[in-house]
């Protein structure tokens, strides 16, 4: 059997399911952004700003961003395991890469429980 080093001990299962969950947790979070948009075509900056101060909007919006940071994490990984073969270069571009979505979300957590 030919274990891939930078796995980190997943299995297929657990990214097929990750993929899926987070996809459908973007799904709802980009549909209710919509609706909320189309239902208020005069929407200003407080009752923007007065959505984002509910606890439950910020918990919703912090879910999105883990799903977002999960999904791009799997699919990123899935295409560097596929397209680099050199182990240095894959692993280089890896870190890269979670350097990236960590940077993001730190920044989207930030900007979202911020003052």
């Amino acid at each position: 059997m030919v274990t891939s080093i930078t796995s980190f001990g997943r299995n297929g299962v657990s990214d097929w399911l990750m993929q899926r969950v987070s996809a459908v947790i973007l799904a709802v979070y980009t549909v209710f952004m919509v609706a909320y948009l189309l239902l208020h075509p005069e929407l200003d900056y407080y009752t923007w700003s007065g959505l984002f101060e509910q606890t439950w909007m910020r918990i919703f919006s912090l879910l999105a961003f883990v799903s977002l940071a999960a999904h791009a994490w799997v699919g990123l990984w899935t295409v560097t395991t596929d397209y680099l073969n050199a182990t240095y270069q894959r692993v280089g571009v890896q870190m890269l890469i979670i350097l990236a979505i960590f940077v993001y979300l730190v920044w989207g957590i930030q900007l979202l429980w911020g003052a």
